[in-house]
Formats: C-alpha cells, structure tokens, sequence
C-alpha cells in the first residue's frame, strides 16, 4: 500500500515557493522534478492579482508556501519592516489561500512557536492558545488566522508550527545561516564562546521538516494544525553544546543570560510545541549527527 500512495504523490501537481530558500531547497530535493519551484522572481506574492492568475494558470493540486519574513528584530525596531511582515507573513498568505481556494487545491503553510507567549513551561500542543510578544510573531499570527477564516469557505490546508530550522543552505542570497552554522563559524576563530542559556524550545531539521510535510499528503493527514519539530528541546546553549560534542570540537561555551545579547524583540522563554498528531521526529543528536556529516 506504501508504495501505491508514493505513485499518487508522485503524480500530483505540486507547487513550491520559496524553493531557493533554506527550506524550500529541502522540499525541492522531496518532492523532486515533478514538482514545480518558484522563487521571488517567478512570483511577487504580495500581488494579489499577480499571485490570482499565475497560480489559476498552473492549477496546482497542492501550493506548498515556503516563503516567510524573518527578520524579528528589525520588524520590532522599524516601522517599515513591520509592514513588509504584516504583508508576507499574513496578507500575502490570503492572497494564496483565495487563490488555492478557486482552484480547490491542498494548501500549506508554515507558521512558528513565536506565535505563543511562551509564559507555559508545559510546553504547547496544537490547539493551544497564540499570544505573541513581538511584531514577528504576530505578524505570523496573522496568517494564520485568515487560513482559519479561509477554511470555512472550504479550504483544505496544513498549518504547520515549526521552530529554530537548520539544515544545509538553501541556494537563494537571502538564505540565512542557521544557529549552527554560525557557532561552527566562531569556533574556528575563537576558543571561547557565550551562548543564551534561555528561550528553551525544539530546533527542526529542515530535511526531516520536509519529509515529514511530504507525508502528510502521502498518509492523508486530515487538514489542519500541525507541530513538526525534532524530539529533545533545548535551549541555545543546550543546543550548542550538544553541537560541540557530536562534531568533538573543543571549546569553551559560557552559558548567559538573554541580558548578554540585548534585541528589540522580546522572545518567548518557554516556546516547546509539543506535537500530538503525528509520530514524533527523531531526536535533535541524531539530527545534528546527520547535518554535520554532510
């Protein structure tokens, strides 16, 4: 049966945007040729009408929106950049929804633990409240909700809530490097190094995310919100100590206070989302093994 619901997959129409970025990459590289990639330049999808007649002229059976803004910190200190997360991340992603919605196409979204206020030690499943502290998360937030209203006009969608994505890089020149990325970076420049002992929440491989959305449609997954992170939550230090270990890099790694690196935006200290719908990823060790040795 496994392999008869690979062959319907394989066959559907799939649409990816973002497909340059870090994440998009790894959906590419899932979903392989058949699928077709767009990035910024095959697209502008905070054009309504742009997004409306180039999605109806495709007619995708499933849009996968890989596309996001951010940059948190400079959404919360400029006012400029709050509206361009307000456009991408909640207007923009309307724009999608109508569009899937007229062709009555499989939608998906990726959304993020900043949405939560993250005052619950206890972790938060997909049915949990939102109460974001900071432009970003709310500009996330409200995408989400218009998905929400979209769904009673008939749409079919996964929200997906993922947090601190790592992976390999992703070809477009507005791909960031990850959390890792940048500690393997300062350890060979330095041989002592502070990490924020705070923020305790599940970093999510970007292969495993992508698989996992995949299956999503292969196992027919009802629609709805999904929390998709790799097992074992940590927090910036936990995580890149463990990082430290696997790759046996000795450095000294002080555990600080948020205090120690100061941001405009506010962060959530207890974000984990706790997945209660699907089998859970494997644990972030196995994850970092695998990213390291590639």
């Amino acid at each position: 049966m496994a392999e008869a619901e690979e062959i319907v997959i394989n066959i559907m129409k799939v649409l990816i945007l973002g497909a340059k970025g870090n994440l998009g990459g790894q959906l590419v590289k899932v979903f392989g040729s058949e699928a077709t990639s767009w990035d910024r330049e095959d697209l502008d999808i905070t054009n309504r009408e742009e997004v409306a007649a180039k999605i109806s002229g495709l007619k995708p059976e499933v849009i996968i929106n890989a596309i996001a803004y951010n940059a948190v910190d400079k959404c919360e200190a400029d006012e400029a950049e709050k509206v361009l997360a307000q456009k991408l991340n909640g207007e923009a992603v309307g724009y999608l929804a109508e569009a899937a919605l007229a062709i009555n196409a499989v939608f998906i979204h990726y959304s993020t633990d900043y949405v939560f206020s993250g005052e619950d030690k206890g972790g938060y499943d997909e049915d949990a409240k939102p109460g974001p502290i900071s432009n970003y998360g709310a500009s996330k937030l409200l995408g989400e909700g218009i998905l929400h209203t979209k769904s009673v006009q008939g749409l079919k969608y996964y929200l997906i809530r993922t947090s601190k994505l790592f992976g390999p890089k992703g070809e477009s020149e507005f791909s960031k490097p990850s959390f890792f990325d940048i500690m393997l970076n300062l350890a060979k420049e330095k041989e002592e190094l502070k990490a924020v002992d705070v923020e305790f929440s599940c970093f999510t491989y970007t292969v495993d995310l992508a698989r996992r959305t995949k299956e999503l449609l292969e196992k027919e997954y009802p629609f709805g919100v999904y929390h998709l992170v790799n097992s074992g939550p940590a927090t910036w230090y936990g995580a890149a100590a463990q990082l430290f270990k696997i790759a046996g890099i000795r450095v000294k790694l002080i555990a600080v206070g948020s205090e120690e690196f100061p941001r405009p935006a506010q962060r959530p200290k207890f974000s984990v989302l706790l997945n209660t719908k699907t089998p859970p990823l494997r644990d972030l060790s196995e994850a970092l093994a695998e990213y390291l040795n590639l």
